[in-house]
């Protein structure tokens, strides 16, 4: 392990820069933090760059530390904590490369299978929680229209539970583009909305389909409800007028799950 023993350290820096959505986009870097999540990243064959252990830790997170494959570093407990994302961290962090997703690499790869939409959505829980949804119920990809909180934001990151190393993320820039790439993929678009003209059992989910989950104040876009193919909606007793968005997600996806009779996934 190398000895990082000044806040003025390039390495320390870099983990400080890391923290900002602006300075992860540059680098295509993002943080992970934990020994499960970075035993997690090596066994789905992440590329580490470089790891972080605290002092403390050191002597317990050897043998881990001897299965990186990028550098690493052991930096005093009073600096590590200026670089933590957690309140009881494990005394591990890591930045990740970032994998790199186009339209014709999903489209070339063909076959069938579903994808999940995020309309803009911004809470980081919630994104975190539909990615670790889509990975269980065999989603191929997540797409992420501009407007949408950072995917590898650290609490998307922690809600995610390792999906990330599993599901490839692609974003678009525009709605035209999005619309396009799903045609090509030979996906039906699929909006979810509590005004959807049909309840979810009622319309025929088994064939390929694009879900698009909205934004959690004003759902999907009203552009992308005129052009969805289907128009699907949550039966709800009561005076509750919608769901949160990860639970409506989880919801539809397994209804897509039963309705393809895929095996191989408990449920």
């Amino acid at each position: 392990m190398i000895e990082i023993t000044s806040k003025n350290n390039q390495v320390y820096k870099l983990f400080q820069k890391l923290q900002t959505k602006k300075y992860r986009d540059k680098q295509e870097l993002y943080l992970i933090e934990g020994e499960n999540l970075i035993q997690e990243a090596l066994s789905e064959g992440a590329i580490i760059q470089k790891t972080v252990i605290s002092r403390s830790c050191a002597h317990r997170l050897k043998d881990t530390a001897e299965k990186l494959n990028g550098d690493v570093f052991v930096v005093e407990d009073s600096l590590f904590k200026n670089i933590a994302q957690t309140k009881t961290s494990q005394g591990v962090i890591a930045a990740v490369r970032r994998p790199v997703v186009s339209p014709e690499d999903i489209v070339g790869s063909g076959g069938p299978g579903n994808f999940v939409v995020l309309d803009r959505l911004q809470d980081p829980g919630n994104i975190g929680t539909i990615i670790r949804t889509a990975d269980a119920a065999g989603y191929d990809l997540v797409i992420a229209v501009k407007g949408t909180a950072d995917v590898f934001s650290p609490k998307t990151v922690r809600a995610a539970a390792g999906s990330l190393f599993r599901i490839p993320v692609l974003f678009v820039d525009t709605e035209e583009e999005l619309l396009r790439f799903t045609r090509a993929a030979g996906k039906k678009l699929t909006a979810a909305s509590p005004s959807g003209s049909r309840y979810y059992y009622e319309e025929d989910l088994s064939c390929d389909i694009a879900l698009i989950v909205g934004n959690e104040g004003n759902g999907v876009s009203r552009s992308l409800m005129e052009k969805a193919d289907m128009k699907i909606r949550i039966p709800m007793s009561g005076t509750i007028e919608s769901l949160n968005a990860s639970v409506a997600a989880a919801i539809l996806m397994y209804e897509t799950v039963r309705a393809k009779g895929k095996s191989g996934i408990d449920m």
